[in-house]
């Protein structure tokens, strides 16, 4: 696992949503400075949403993000379920379909942001579950 610890120059106070998306775009950060190559950001469809897809090398990789103020209701892996692992999974296959990424090696991450005011602790969980099909 891979982590590293930002002061940010916001907070993420404010609705569920907004935090989800300032997570992300730190989690988009993050991957950047690792050299992944940002192919989608919440990719979209009826069965579900991805929250960014990145070339990482020769691997076409799915990452969910998870953004967490608290504990309180488990860690942000933790939120990480098998029905959640199934909808992406789900979705990857559509999003393989969709853009001819035949035979192409394919991973799931997950990356976890744990928030303490102005701080984010950024965890990288590589290859954090198999397809579930």
């Amino acid at each position: 696992m891979l982590s590293f610890t930002r002061t940010l120059k916001h907070d993420f106070s404010g609705s569920t949503v907004k935090a989800g998306k300032t997570g992300e775009d730190l989690a988009v950060q993050y991957l950047l400075k690792k050299k992944c190559v940002i192919l989608q950001r919440n990719y979209r469809r009826r069965s579900g949403e991805i929250d960014i897809v990145v070339k990482d090398g020769l691997d076409l990789v799915f990452v969910e993000v998870k953004t967490r103020r608290s504990h309180s209701f488990g860690t942000p892996f933790e939120a990480v379920s098998l029905k959640k692992q199934r909808q992406i999974s789900k979705v990857a296959l559509v999003y393989l379909t969709e853009h001819n990424f035949h035979d192409q090696p394919i991973r799931f991450d997950v990356i976890a942001i744990s928030v303490e005011g102005k701080k984010a602790h950024v965890e990288l969980l590589k290859n954090a579950f198999e397809y579930c099909g």
